[in-house]
């Protein structure tokens, strides 16, 4: 039944929309770079190629890039801007990519209060990461930030909302990966949690806790903010539900669709921002 429900999901998620959006996916490095946004020359990465191929099927256009300094640019032209990213990303790259400037990174937030979408995968919680007991503008923008992490391993997901491209799942219903699964912490208080990091039968310290949000969604000011854990390996970016899941998040982000993201952190994961069990 699962397996059927994510090819519904997948083939749901490649209907034409009926207007192009324009999305900045932005994958520099300033931490650890991820083998999926890694490039090999001139060539995309991964990651870039799976979207930019959704995007071709599902009405999103996609411009890819390392270079920091197009913050300091013309942004209007993005519907949504979306972070692959790791680290202060107005500090210097082993890949020589040139750094965001602190005005540029100003102006993003800007961008987004003032209701550009946001789309956050994987290591964007790992990105300006707080210092002191107040999160980073950036992280507060976001939602969470990374933590820690284990080995890679199988666990479930458990989803918790009706959000576009998950509807013909069950509530509650638990989905297994195989997967590296972000740890997060300082989540705000705000987030309508899509999906679930079910904790009790995974290995590793960083996983002995109470369950917490692995996808959610939330406002910052005018501007929709989506973010999923999901996304380390290879495999996943070619598994439906990631996809459907992803692809939810950049159409709502961008407002070809609407949703009721009431906050519900409290009643699916109240215990989110206790790290130890």
């Amino acid at each position: 039944m699962l397996r059927r429900d994510l090819l519904k999901l997948a083939a749901g998620a490649v209907i034409p929309a009926n207007k192009t959006a324009r999305v900045l996916y932005f994958t520099r490095s300033a931490g650890f770079e991820h083998s999926v946004v890694r490039r090999q020359g001139a060539a995309p990465s991964h990651s870039e190629k799976v979207l930019v191929e959704l995007g071709r099927r599902a009405g999103f256009e996609f411009e890819c890039t390392k270079d920091g300094r197009v913050f300091d640019g013309d942004l209007s032209r993005f519907d949504a801007i979306a972070f692959y990213t790791s680290g202060d990303l107005t500090a210097p790259a082993k890949d020589g990519s040139p750094p965001m400037s602190p005005a540029g990174k100003r102006r993003l937030l800007d961008a987004i209060a003032a209701g550009k979408g946001f789309v956050g995968i994987h290591s964007a919680t790992d990105t300006f990461h707080s210092k002191g007991a107040n999160p980073d503008p950036y992280i507060a923008m976001l939602g969470g930030e990374f933590a820690a992490h284990g080995e890679q391993q199988e666990a479930s997901l458990i989803l918790t909302s009706r959000f576009p491209a998950a509807a013909t799942l069950s509530m509650g219903e638990g989905l297994p990966f195989t997967e590296e699964w972000y740890a997060s912490k300082n989540f705000a208080r705000d987030l309508h949690v899509i999906l679930v990091q079910e904790t009790k039968l995974m290995r590793g310290a960083p996983y002995q806790r109470p369950d917490y949000p692995c996808t959610w969604a939330r406002m910052h000011g005018k501007g929709r903010v989506f973010y999923t854990s999901l996304g380390h390996r290879e495999d996943v970016w070619i598994n439906p539900f990631f996809h459907a899941i992803v692809l939810g998040g950049f159409r709502w982000t961008t407002g070809k669709v609407d949703y009721d993201i009431k906050p519900n952190v409290e009643q699916t994961t109240p215990e989110a921002n206790r790290l130890k069990s």
